[in-house]
Order: C-alpha cells, then sequence, then structure tokens
C-alpha cells in the first residue's frame, strides 16, 4: 500500500486543517510528521495550539523529528519546543535526554539568551 501525504494547513489560521489532520493519528500521518513541527514556530499561531497536544501526545516516537529544530539556529523556536512541548512530555524528554544535557550544559550564547539553557534544566531536573 503507497503512503498517502496529508496537506498541511494553508496558514496559521488554518485550524480546521490541523483539527482535522491530527484526529487521523500517528500512524497515518506518519509520513507528513516532518511537517507539522513546523506548525509551532509561534505558539501564537492558532494551528500551534492544535498540533501541541497532539505532539505531546506522541511522546518518543517525535524524537527524530525535534532534533533538527534543536540543533538548529532558531533558539525561539527551541524555546517554545521544550516549553510547550517537550516540558509537557516525560516520555519525549526521555528520548531526547542527550540533546537537553547538551544544552543545560553547553549552550551557544542565543540559547543562553533565549532561555534555551534554562529551559532544558528545568526539564533534566
Amino acid at each position: 500500500m503507497a503512503e498517502v501525504n496529508f496537506p498541511t494547513p494553508n496558514d496559521k489560521h488554518d485550524v480546521d486543517s490541523a483539527t482535522v489532520l491530527v484526529t487521523l493519528g500517528w500512524e497515518k500521518l506518519k509520513p507528513s510528521i516532518p511537517q507539522i513541527p513546523e506548525w509551532t514556530q509561534d505558539m501564537n499561531w492558532p494551528v500551534a495550539k492544535v498540533f501541541q497536544s497532539f505532539l505531546i501526545d506522541a511522546g518518543a516516537h517525535l524524537a527524530p523529528f525535534l532534533m533538527p529544530i534543536l540543533a538548529g539556529s532558531d533558539d525561539t523556536w527551541k524555546y517554545h519546543v521544550l516549553a510547550d512541548i517537550v516540558s509537557q512530555s516525560p516520555e519525549l524528554a526521555g528520548a531526547l535526554d542527550a540533546e537537553l544535557t547538551r544544552l543545560a550544559s553547553c549552550p551557544t550564547d542565543g540559547e543562553r539568551i533565549e532561555g534555551v539553557s534554562e529551559q532544558a534544566r528545568d526539564i533534566l531536573a
């Protein structure tokens, strides 16, 4: 059976599409999962709130999809991923333990300024 890619929302206000997607569940959405965290770059976006619970509930399955964000250069996005998703999923935090340790103990200047390192320390505690 061929994998099906589901369309992601048209814009940050397209909560209807986001809601439909999350009701499909992790297994059906697996091919589209890499795009979903992109909608959490700003947790003030309406679609971010729809995807937040879905991503928290994904637990450790989500870890490989968050690693590029946590290893990337958008420190504000890193902060939101940690504060609004990882901090609310002990299973996900456990799967990201090595990266959380790095963020807490050897942060870049930007990670320190944006509060990423402090957020990582809080999660690890």
